[in-house]
Order: structure tokens, then sequence, then C-alpha cells
């Protein structure tokens, strides 16, 4: 899901196991105050570290899921 106008974007499951529904997201980011916020990463990729890759500022990046008392540590933007 990709909402451009409110700078969210996920990557979300959706869909049916036989007679079990399946919902689940993967990913979800947000750009909020000119910061990437990693809201949730339920895959084995480090997306802090891709998009430092792809030239984003570690400063510019932050741990949404991470307590903000423990963001600090990260070696990410607090807030």
């Amino acid at each position: 899901m990709l909402d451009t106008e409110h700078d969210h974007y996920q990557v979300v499951a959706i869909g049916w196991d036989k007679k079990e529904r399946i919902y689940g997201c993967s990913i979800h980011l947000d750009i909020k105050n000119e910061k990437i916020w990693i809201q949730i990463n339920n895959t084995e990729l480090d997306i802090g570290q891709d998009l430092v890759e792809r030239g984003i500022l570690k400063e510019d990046i932050v741990i949404g899921f991470q307590p903000p008392y423990l963001r600090q540590y990260s070696g990410y933007a607090a807030v």
C-alpha cells in the first residue's frame, strides 16, 4: 500500500489459506518531518542499512518500533 499524499508505505500480505484469513504487515515506513520512520520490519532485511547504502543519512532514519528511550543507542536518529 502506497499513500504518497500522507507519506505512508506498507508491504502487506492479504488473502486466504484454505479457510484461514491471512493478513500481516511485513514492512511499514512513514516519512515524518523529513525523516524516514521504520515503523515495523517483519522481514530478515536490515532496512536501515539498506537505506544508508542508498545514500540516506543515519540521522534521517528513525527506528520507530524501538522505545524512544532506546533509540539513542541505535546509531540512527532518536526522533
